[in-house]
């Protein structure tokens, strides 16, 4: 399942540690397991997975504006400027009357408006009010995938946690395991992944994680759940007794 070098969050040191012992994920039961021909992965104590962090170290949040994304531009006073759409190029600009081309590449939305805002009164609009709101985003996206109704990338908006991002993708499948959802994440050039348990959030254990921009969320199958489909459809139907099999 791993590729290169990862650290491990014990979110649940038990059930990392039976899923090293099966093989599942890692190749031996040690503090530093070592994957089988690839480096090592070790795993690490933490409350939460960290997030990813900005070129100056600084830990990322909320969302910001990347390349081809869509806005919605607004310019309180000016009906030509009210709702207009625009679409960031590859090198962050947006074209908007009589601020001109503007660059809000990296910038959240607050910060656009308030960039727009300076170049109107540079073109002497007086006191010019400017709302910027996300239409699309095609630049800041989480991957889910695995046991969920509609795997995919979907858009990074504020506020979006692991709970939220498996809702996007319409929800667990059938065969989820809900005690087996990895979240894969790449902190200070590091990639990093960390287990969780989707019932324990449901039943208020510990916080829903909060989700970034590129992060990977995989939900686990569960073949206990897939056997019994196959027997149900293989067995007569149930009437005065229950269905009985033997697990090996």
């Amino acid at each position: 399942m791993f590729g290169q070098g990862f650290l491990v969050v014990r979110r649940n040191a038990s059930r990392l540690t039976a899923l090293a012992c099966a093989g599942l994920w890692l190749s031996a039961c040690a503090g530093t397991q070592q994957l089988g021909g690839g480096p090592n992965v070790q795993l690490v104590d933490a409350a939460e997975l960290p997030a990813p962090q900005d070129a100056a170290g600084q830990p990322l949040g909320g969302y910001r504006i990347g390349a081809y994304d869509r806005l919605v531009v607004d310019v309180f006073g000016f009906p030509e400027l009210t709702a207009r759409k625009v679409q960031v190029d590859a090198a962050g600009h947006i074209a908007v009357p009589m601020a001109g081309s503007v660059n809000i590449l990296g910038r959240t939305p607050a910060e656009a408006a308030d960039l727009i805002a300076q170049r109107l009164r540079q073109a002497y609009v007086r006191n010019p009010q400017v709302a910027v709101n996300l239409e699309e985003s095609l630049s800041q996206y989480v991957t889910v995938d695995g046991q969920v109704t509609q795997p995919g990338n979907y858009p990074v908006v504020s506020g979006m946690t692991l709970m939220r991002a498996v809702a996007a993708a319409r929800g667990t499948s059938e065969f989820a395991d809900l005690e087996d959802v990895v979240i894969f994440r790449t902190v200070a050039q590091q990639r990093m992944v960390a287990l969780y348990n989707l019932g324990a959030f449901r039943r208020g254990a510990y916080p829903d994680p909060a989700i970034y921009t590129l992060d990977t969320i995989v939900v686990g199958d569960s073949p206990q759940r897939r056997m019994l489909r196959d027997l149900l459809q293989a067995a007569p139907a149930l009437l005065s007794a229950p269905l009985v099999a033997i697990l090996n």
